[in-house]
């Protein structure tokens, strides 16, 4: 895998990397343990939580759950979301109205609705996604508060816990097997193909952004080929590197072990 090391030389910013086949260990790293702003990534994470929490039995996933702008601050205040910086319009359309906890998360992968992840935060709480980042094994990713929540706490990613994460997923080991299946389907519908690779091969994955910040993660399933895992993470990198490693993983995915 070194000629992925060689089409990094001389990039810069922060480039954080995971890539390997499908639950075996990584062919190929790179400050794979890194901490980076999560941005949308941890709507993941949310996600996997939510759906152990069903799988639990402790919520109904087609349950109406209200549509309000108003939320709890890990800092003891309350706080509202800017729909101005969101990327959905559908959730914000039902406000003072409801909608299933299952269609707010797809909205929230397919969207990245901000105000969709906060809704199902409120609903399961921040110690259950936790919980899901544990199921997973990561070691380095913490989600501490909600989108735009104005306490001072940082949101933080690995490439190395992403890769974990997507891959729990896909191998049916964070939650129920049905609950994978769904959450899988969800993330091959997101909107935002930062993976990109060729011949429409299905690529479950999750984007997330902000200024000076862009990350990628998700699983690849070639038809009649191992599938692998790809999560990359940048920090002040110029924008294209995601989909140039995107490539060359494609290029190389024979050759992962």
């Amino acid at each position: 895998m070194s000629f992925l090391e060689g089409a990094l030389d001389g990039t810069p910013g922060l480039v954080s990397v995971s890539l390997g086949r499908l639950g075996a260990p990584p062919a190929y790293t790179r400050s794979p343990d890194a901490p980076h702003y999560a941005a949308s990534t941890m709507k993941v994470a949310v996600l996997v939580a939510l759906h152990r929490a069903a799988d639990a039995g402790l919520l109904d996933l087609d349950a109406p759950v209200p549509v309000v702008n108003d939320f709890a601050s890990v800092g003891g205040s309350r706080y509202t979301c800017d729909p101005g910086y969101d990327n959905e319009d559908e959730v914000w359309r039902r406000l003072g109205s409801s909608a299933p906890a299952r269609w707010l998360a797809r909205r929230m992968i397919v969207r990245s609705s901000n105000l969709a992840t906060n809704l199902l935060i409120g609903l399961i709480g921040l110690p259950a996604v936790a919980g899901a980042w544990r199921a997973a094994g990561a070691t380095g990713s913490v989600t501490a508060r909600g989108i735009e929540d104005p306490v001072d706490l940082d949101n933080t990613v690995t490439a190395a816990d992403l890769a974990r994460l997507l891959g729990g997923i896909a191998t049916g080991s964070v939650a129920e097997p049905a609950s994978c299946t769904e959450m899988l389907d969800v993330l091959a519908a997101q909107e935002d193909l930062a993976i990109e690779v060729p011949g429409g091969a299905r690529v479950a994955q999750k984007s997330g952004w902000v200024t000076g910040v862009r990350h990628a993660a998700g699983v690849v399933l070639p038809a009649g080929e191992p599938p692998y895992v790809l999560a990359v993470c940048t920090t002040g990198a110029p924008d294209g590197v995601i989909a140039r490693l995107s490539r060359l993983a494609w290029d190389a995915r024979k050759e992962l072990l």
